[in-house]
């Protein structure tokens, strides 16, 4: 710690505080000391003037040449003189009470507290640098990861793993690619480094690339649910379902309690139309997380999707009722309710959906398109202009435009339809539907031959993500040659015939699994016995046309809601009945009185 040297003469009043408290007391410890010495040199018949002989003289000028120490102004203290690191964990938990209240500058304060005391704990560079992000400081939380990578000597992986995805954000792919390197080498074992940057890659095309960060994740850091579910989703978009599934069993073994990896599994096997599975699927996603917004949400879709309305409702006044301050779950209810013929219901919910969160551009831009549909042009042009007065250079902007640009071209304004199909493909320049929506509009005008061009347009600068299987090949390169299990999972060590005709025998009966087969699940490294047992139950699976799954008793058990009472919860007639463990708790005991002196 720096410390400053005062000038010997005249020694300088200390300053309060710990350290100046101590230098004072060791000076008149000294000073004490000094006069127990005067009456012992008087006695021994020392020459005296004024009560002092020569030792005193000499004692007084190496006294006045004492130096005082004391820590520098702006410093952190000492280390012996920090608070009880309790209040480290205290502070940045306050830190995240005051950040979600949106409470930035108490937020900040304790941050910057927290870094002054213990400049070396990369915890309060991470929080203020995402606070800064809130706030759409960037160059503050540039600046605060800097200063947190510089304090820690750079061998903090969180902090750079969060620069990096700053950088992503903002489109510095180089930049983040290098922050993204550094979090890795700082700690082989940061999971989500690899993961992060596999992410990277994916958006930028490079399928190869990502599934080799996602493999060397797997052989630093061991069997990781994110992994498995990202090369899965990798699978699945290449149309390998069975590999997909292979790897979404793996990710389940990983963690059960995965609402993520259940929903994925789910809506993989939705596009490979095996419903039946698909339904088992969700119904354990929502035994994995009963509170979690996306699980009711998702499964409402797929039961509207297969014209299962009232299930579809229901699901999601459950979802409503858990998550009451959700928009987006209002919003699909909204719609729900406007295809069942119910437009002024929608238009409740729409707007209960919007007070909710103001800031929401997809409800402004689906009632807009509800008001669109049912003839009210000057309406719908309203809550499209709502939708762009919250941001008007993102995707949903975007799509905003695009919708707006086709209501113009309906109605026939087509000089203001192409304008705000152009600034929707200025924001998006990858949207299929824009492109094709002005050619259509060139087309309905009479202009075949602009709407050739600018068909011949859009397929020039598409960018097209190709991918192919010779990943597999280099995998085994990568993958610890210890992690025998991971290979028999993904069949890599059995010669490629063997592999290839179990993939054909396991294409035939792997569409169905059942539910104590889903619940089974194995830790990282052991054999996976019930795999095969799995792909023998897709005739049991199509016999079942109903789940047995109690979706009412279910949430009586766990989330204590009545399900006749899921409409007052969504009229918000009674806002007790959302829960009933509030009811249930118990009363706390009182404090025993101490016995007064």
């Amino acid at each position: 710690m720096a410390m400053r040297l005062f000038s010997s003469s005249p020694p300088p009043p200390p300053l309060p505080g710990p350290a100046t408290t101590k230098a004072s007391s060791a000076a008149a410890l000294f000073f004490l000391r000094l006069r127990r010495r005067r009456p012992a040199a008087a006695a021994g018949g020392g020459p005296e003037r004024d009560g002092e002989g020569p030792f005193d003289r000499r004692m007084e000028e190496i006294a006045k040449k004492v130096p005082l120490f004391e820590p520098a102004m702006g410093e952190p203290a000492a280390t012996a003189e920090r608070p009880l690191p309790i209040n480290l964990e205290l502070w940045l938990h306050r830190a995240k009470v005051h950040t979600r209240k949106y409470e930035f500058a108490e937020a900040e304060k304790l941050l910057n507290k927290c870094m002054l005391y213990w400049p070396e704990d990369g915890r309060p560079y991470v929080a203020l640098g995402k606070l800064y992000s809130k706030q759409s400081r960037f160059d503050k939380a540039r600046a605060a990861y800097e200063r947190g990578c510089q304090a820690t000597q750079g061998e903090n992986p969180y902090i750079w793993q969060c620069w990096a995805v700053l950088e992503s954000k903002g489109g510095s792919i180089r930049r983040a690619r290098e922050l993204f390197d550094a979090a890795t080498v700082a700690d082989a074992k940061h999971i989500a480094a690899w993961h992060g940057w596999a992410i990277l890659e994916i958006k930028q095309g490079n399928i190869k690339k990502a599934r080799n960060l996602l493999a060397k994740g797997l052989k630093y850091c061991g069997g990781n649910e994110y992994i498995y579910q990202t090369l899965a989703l990798l699978e699945a978009r290449a149309e390998r379902f069975e590999q997909a599934r292979t790897l979404f069993q793996q990710a389940t073994q990983c963690n059960p309690k995965s609402c993520a990896s259940w929903l994925s599994w789910a809506q993989v096997e939705m596009r490979a139309e095996n419903n039946v599975i698909a339904r088992k699927l969700f119904e354990k996603a929502v035994q994995a997380s009963p509170k979690n917004r996306f699980s009711w949400h998702v499964w409402a879709l797929f039961e509207a999707n297969q014209g299962n309305t009232d299930k579809a409702r229901k699901l999601l006044k459950i979802g409503h009722a858990v998550n009451p301050r959700d928009p987006v779950i209002l919003q699909s209810l909204a719609l729900l309710e406007y295809n069942c013929a119910s437009p002024n219901v929608a238009r409740v919910l729409f707007r209960k959906a919007s007070q909710i969160d103001p800031r929401h551009q997809p409800v402004w831009i689906a009632w807009g398109w509800m008001e669109w549909k049912e003839g009210n042009e000057r309406t719908a042009r309203s809550l499209y202009q709502r939708a762009l007065s919250v941001n008007s250079t993102n995707e949903c902007a975007a799509r905003c435009l695009q919708a707006w640009g086709v209501l113009e071209q309906r109605v026939g304004n087509y000089t203001a339809a192409r304008r705000l199909l152009r600034s929707s493909l200025n924001i998006n320049s990858q949207s299929e539907v824009t492109w094709l929506t002005w050619a259509a509009l060139e087309e309905e005008q009479g202009d075949p031959v602009r709407a050739e061009e600018i068909r011949d347009l859009y397929f020039q600068q598409r960018i097209e993500v190709m991918d192919d299987a010779s990943w597999v090949m280099g995998f085994l390169d990568i993958i610890d040659p210890a992690l025998d299990s991971v290979k028999k999972l993904l069949n890599m060590d059995r010669p490629s015939g063997q592999v290839m005709q179990q993939g054909r025998n396991r294409g035939i009966t792997a569409e169905g699994s059942s539910t104590s087969d889903l619940d089974s699940g194995t830790a990282e490294g052991s054999s996976t016995p019930n795999l095969d047992s799995i792909v023998d139950r897709r005739a049991a699976y199509t016999r079942e046309a109903e789940s047995d799954f109690d979706v009412d008793g279910f949430i009586r058990r766990r989330l204590a809601l009545d399900p006749a009472e899921l409409d007052a919860v969504l009229e918000g007639s009674d806002p007790g009945v959302i829960s009933q463990r509030r009811t249930r708790r118990l009363t706390r005991k009182p404090l025993p009185l101490l016995p007064v002196p």
